[in-house]
């Protein structure tokens, strides 16, 4: 199951550049409970089930403040895959979270005139992108740590040490990985 925060994006799915303004006019609770019954009458539409939805975004929790990233990715299962629908396009999350409940909403609509196989094929893209690893798992630090942008370093040097391919038990595909989370590790974390 995929945690609420922080955000899960997709890897390899691109991000928006400049968000714009959303045009809908809703809360994010109401947001949420919009995507929550999209899903639940698109499996009841289509006769598969739809389970282990998780909304993932970089806010913390109640009472935290809001992120400077607005990007919402709702993972689910349907017909047994691993599913997501991530946007990034607006720049509030009730915006975002309100444009995957419309996109969910379009499949139902494409349920009702194409039928289950013109949906399969319109849900391949969304299978298509895997759940990506948490920097700070690969980087080995704990759930909740306060990390800066040192501490980042310190720990891609520490890691880096043994997963270069040159070293015994290193990889090219370990030394990607480290890489991978050291960047995405400084592109979020403040200067």
């Amino acid at each position: 199951m995929i945690p609420p925060f922080p955000l899960a994006w997709p890897d390899g799915m691109p991000r928006t550049p400049r968000p714009s303004k959303g045009p809908f006019r809703t809360t994010l609770g109401a947001a949420v409970k919009n995507v929550q019954e999209s899903l639940r009458l698109f499996g009841s539409d289509t006769g598969k089930k739809v389970a282990d939805v998780a909304v993932t975004s970089n806010v913390a929790g109640l009472g935290s403040s809001l992120p400077a990233d607005k990007a919402v990715a709702v993972w689910f299962t349907w017909e047994d895959e691993q599913r997501c629908i991530a946007v990034d396009r607006y720049d509030s999350l009730e915006a975002n979270v309100q444009a995957i409940h419309h996109v969910i909403e379009a499949h139902r609509a494409l349920m009702r005139h194409g039928g289950l196989n013109v949906v399969r094929q319109t849900f391949k893209g969304f299978t298509a992108l895997p759940a990506p690893t948490r920097w700070q798992d690969v980087l080995g630090f704990p759930p909740g740590a306060v990390i800066t942008r040192n501490d980042v370093l310190r720990a891609y040097r520490e890691k880096a040490e043994k997963a270069h391919p040159d070293k015994p038990g290193g990889s090219n595909a370990a030394m990607a990985e480290l890489n991978e989370a050291r960047d995405r590790a400084l592109r979020e974390l403040p200067d």
